[in-house]
């Protein structure tokens, strides 16, 4: 890193900033709590920014009562601490909360609550990040610090797609980030826009609580059991992956899922001619893991229909020429990363706020920018890279820091509010 002289140290350290003695974590998600769990152990330390009120806050805020993690428990464990022997295989909501507080207290990761980035940008002159933030708490505040780590994720903002008439339904529509459960739609008529993941336990979900549930199928979609033979699908694919290669793993995949599931185009959900682990290898396409959606949709108590041409004040109008009386509309659209909006002057993040370096190499840029939890392959990809972040951050600020931490930190002292140690 280099020396300033005390004249420009003056001007890069405004009143109101505060000078991080190692890496700056934006976000508190697993992909962050993984990340400074993992610092704790290199003895680096670092700040954590996040601008809710609390550690996870997608599962804590926008998760449905009844979701379960979708892969078995051992997929989807952190950094040094597997879960507790008694949980099921797939943890509950709660479980998992629980699981990553008590990570959070075991590893002493506390982030700073309330604090919104508002822009992230390299000075090339200092070879400092510097990284503006608002709060209620203490107003606008600069931290700067010599290495930044991206941990937002890939589902930091809702995807609402704008369907022409949304705006004059007269009935309730809800993001199925803000949706808990179907007790409220008891006997309602309820769209469901999306046959993902969120959108088939969605439908269930309302299903099993008296709902006449709706859901849109617009494109093809993979459809998988979630256990085969007792054996979960995504361990059982990984274990082929091992041996043999991707394009005939998802030969089987799809070969299983026609001998269990059957035939699912007479439903109106068709299947991809690009198989499931490619897919989601290429374009991040994850395959639907039926917990029993298909069963209420071959009894009809979940009707598939095609995508949705335009809203009126209550109905939807189909692309097939049919139209829906409806009650509701629940948006199981999905998230996408909000990379683009603060993070500036570095093209390491594409427009759809993804590195544009594929995995496994996804992790690390340039001028100690780091990224965690992009990898589109869940919690296991974002603990592997939380690993390799820490690894690598551990041996370079071993060697970079300790010899001119001292002078900054001290003139930054003058200046600032805080030093982080």
């Amino acid at each position: 890193m280099v020396l300033l002289p005390s004249d420009r140290l003056d001007s890069l350290f405004s009143p109101r900033c505060v000078w991080v003695n190692g890496p700056i974590i934006i976000g508190a998600g697993p992909s962050g709590l993984a990340v400074g769990a993992s610092l704790r152990e290199q003895g680096v330390p670092y700040i954590i920014l996040e601008r809710e009120d609390c550690i996870a806050s997608l599962w804590q805020k926008r998760t449905y009562d009844r979701l379960k993690l979708h892969l078995p428990k051992q997929f989807c464990q952190l950094p040094r601490m597997p879960f507790p022997a008694d949980y099921p295989e797939y943890p509950t909501r709660r479980q998992f909360i629980d699981y990553l507080e008590n990570y959070a207290a075991t590893f002493d990761v506390k982030p700073e609550f309330g604090s919104t980035v508002q822009s992230a940008r390299y000075d090339e002159t200092s070879g400092l990040w510097r990284v503006h933030s608002s709060s209620a708490a203490s107003g606008e505040m600069e931290y700067i610090g010599r290495w930044l780590v991206v941990a937002t994720g890939e589902n930091a903002e809702n995807v609402v797609p704008d369907i022409p008439g949304l705006d004059g339904f007269a009935g309730e529509v809800a993001h199925v980030s803000e949706y808990k459960s179907g007790e409220k739609y008891k006997g309602k008529r309820v769209l469901v826009v999306g046959c993902g993941n969120s959108g088939m336990e969605v439908s269930l979900d309302l299903c099993d609580h008296g709902a006449l549930p709706s859901m849109v199928v617009r494109d093809a979609v993979h459809v998988l059991p979630r256990e085969v033979m007792g054996k979960s699908t995504f361990e059982l694919a990984t274990l082929l992956m091992a041996w043999l290669p991707l394009w005939f793993v998802d030969k089987v995949m799809v070969f299983l899922s026609w001998l269990i599931l059957g035939n699912l185009a007479g439903f109106g959900i068709r299947r991809p001619a690009i198989g499931p682990l490619t897919l989601k290898n290429k374009y991040g396409k994850t395959p639907v893991l039926d917990t029993g959606a298909l069963a209420k949709i071959r009894s009809g108590d979940i009707t598939v229909v095609p995508g949705v041409s335009r809203f009126t004040k209550s109905r939807a109008e189909l692309t097939d020429g049919t139209a829906l009386d409806l009650d509701a509309v629940v948006m199981a659209t999905g998230y996408r990363s909000n990379v683009p909006q603060w993070l500036q002057g570095t093209d390491f993040f594409g427009k759809d706020g993804y590195p544009t370096t594929a995995f496994p190499n996804g992790w690390k840029g340039q001028s100690g920018l780091y990224s965690v939890g992009f990898t589109r392959r869940g919690l296991s990809g974002a603990s592997a890279d939380a690993v390799r972040i820490a690894k690598d951050l551990g041996q370079v600020w071993r060697e970079e820091t300790k010899p001119t931490t001292k002078r900054a930190a001290g003139a930054c002292h003058r200046r600032c509010i805080s030093v982080i140690f």
